[in-house]
């Protein structure tokens, strides 16, 4: 379903506001758009699944197990080249000067004590 154009101004009037008022996130929006703009590399990785999965159905009627085998290698490759087009977040390293406890210690904290 598409956006009428009144919709779309004001969600890019929502986007440039949230942009300007917080910098962290625009910065890790950016960082991540960045990385994640190969989508042909998603596209080859289902392609490759999708040879696998026929090359799978083919060992079933067949019934050779070597073609299983291989149609598993197939697929699990597919989805290696499918995933490695995204990047998780970075956890944040927790510096050793001054700080006690690990960085779920640090968050627990900050949510709960509000310390």
């Amino acid at each position: 379903m598409a956006l009428s154009e009144r919709e779309q101004a004001l969600l890019e009037e929502m986007e440039r506001n949230l942009m300007s008022q917080d910098a962290g996130f625009a910065n890790r929006v950016k960082s991540v758009s960045s990385t994640n703009k190969s989508a042909s590399k998603l596209i080859v990785g289902v392609l490759v699944l999708l040879a696998g999965l026929i090359l799978l159905v083919l060992a079933v009627v067949l019934q050779v197990a070597f073609f299983g085998v291989a149609a598993f290698i197939v697929m699990v490759i597919g989805i290696i080249i499918a995933s490695s087009n995204f990047r998780l977040p970075e956890i944040p390293k927790v510096g050793g000067s001054g700080n006690k406890g690990t960085f779920f210690e640090d968050r627990w904290n900050q949510r709960f004590n509000k310390d």
